[in-house]
């Protein structure tokens, strides 16, 4: 894939800290970015709000909002997986 280049600020303290664990595992700046980036990716797109507003274009803030209200109610009981059931998809 190809890369571009970005422009953004970042406070000092970030960057440093960027920088500092950049040279301890012995990794380029971009690298340590893009690899925090693409954890922080996977982490929000297994988000359940995520998963239920992603593919919405065209929610309305109200409607965003009352989704996200549902979901913060929810407790860890109620986002428990109890069963899992596995769909071949033909080609």
């Amino acid at each position: 894939m190809a890369t571009k280049a970005i422009n953004m600020k970042l406070d000092e303290q970030l960057l440093n800290d960027i920088k500092k664990i950049a040279y301890v595992y012995h990794m380029t700046f971009s690298d340590t970015v893009r690899e925090a980036l693409g954890e922080y990716i996977e982490k929000m797109e297994a988000d359940p709000y995520y998963k239920l507003t992603a593919n919405v274009e065209e929610a309305s803030a109200e409607e965003s909002e009352e989704i996200l209200n549902e979901i913060s109610s929810l407790t860890d009981e109620d986002l428990e997986i109890v069963s899992r059931r596995t769909a071949k998809v033909a080609k």
